[in-house]
């Protein structure tokens, strides 16, 4: 007996295997890092998503903002952390498809740092112009340009900028010449668009909406495949006679790359309920963004077209980085 009490005894020592011991996920606070910084879009978006995962995950869900080098500071963070799914990133697609482009050395692949969650976001831009441009439309515009070469100036908010794309891809498309000028920031470049020390520029709609609706700026287009819902009177540059252009943006959820499959999948079941939810596709749509379910795989093709087609538009618009 006294034999059987060591060996019991020995046997209660040994390793308990993991899998007896291992608490199903979430077990302990998540950190959403972005690369936004507080009060800008996808700060805005991450704790929108913050409020809503707290009691759908049953834990503490923390907004971490690293803003620097046009989201790569965030990117390289995320993408350094253990792949356990405690720790998510949500980016602009610009942060991710464009940035790593021009700002990462060296090169930075978001499919193989990554692993892509779910797209939570789409939106598209809007063209705006200072009422003194006598430009009504985009063909108006297009014909200023052409006749006086690099006189219409658009403003950005930085070199590399979904913005900046989208006037580098009307200047490709309708064959004209625009001046680019790249701001640190929307508030900055809009501050001169409505003083009129720039002429144009694309830009998110809620950003300029009351700037639209008081007269102090003029839309002339939006971007997407069709009209934006809070400017239905506005047409889009492919209805203004331009129909290969196309441009929008998005943003989307990353876990760092390795992260199992099993939380990739119960991130983006979860964060696709929040989304579909009646409160949640409300608060998307006042601000002229939308969310359409998608896969884990689903958006990852997205994240590669997106890629390939931004490395197509930087080579033929020649868009080199700032150093």
């Amino acid at each position: 007996m006294r034999g059987f009490g060591v060996g019991l005894f020995a046997v209660m020592l040994l390793p308990v295997p993991s899998f007896v011991v291992a608490q199903p996920y979430p077990a302990k606070p998540v950190r959403l890092v972005t690369g936004s910084t507080p009060g800008g879009g996808s700060d805005l978006t991450a704790r929108a998503l913050q409020q809503a995962l707290v009691p759908a995950l049953g834990v503490q869900v923390i907004v971490d903002n690293r803003p620097g080098t046009a989201g790569m500071v965030a990117n390289e963070y995320t993408a350094r952390q253990p792949p356990d799914g405690y720790t998510l990133l949500l980016q602009p697609g610009s942060f991710v498809t464009i940035s790593p482009q021009l700002n990462a050395t060296p090169p930075w692949d978001p499919l193989r740092h990554l692993a892509p969650v779910i797209q939570v976001s789409t939106y598209d831009f809007v063209l705006v112009a200072h009422p003194a441009v006598p430009a009504r439309n985009v063909r108006e515009l297009v014909a200023i340009g052409r006749t006086r070469p690099g006189l219409i100036s658009f403003a950005s908010t930085g070199v590399g900028s979904n913005f900046q794309l989208a006037g580098e891809l009307l200047k490709l498309e309708a064959k004209v010449d625009m001046l680019h000028v790249a701001y640190r920031g929307s508030p900055p470049a809009v501050l001169d668009l409505v003083a009129g020390r720039v002429d144009t520029m694309f830009i998110h709609v809620p950003a300029v909406k009351g700037h639209i609706d008081s007269g102090r700026l003029r839309a002339l287009a939006t971007t997407g495949t069709r009209r934006n819902p809070l400017l239905p009177d506005v047409p889009t540059v492919a209805e203004s006679g331009f129909k290969a252009y196309e441009i929008s943006g998005i943003e989307g959820v990353f876990a760092p790359a390795g992260t199992s499959r099993e939380i990739v999948v119960r991130l983006n079941s979860t964060l696709g309920g929040l989304l579909a939810a009646p409160e949640m596709k409300a608060a998307w749509a006042a601000k002229a963004i939308e969310f359409v379910p998608n896969t884990p795989e689903q958006f990852a093709a997205k994240v590669k077209t997106d890629f390939d087609k931004t490395a197509a538009l930087i080579k033929a618009a020649d868009i080199k980085p700032e150093r």
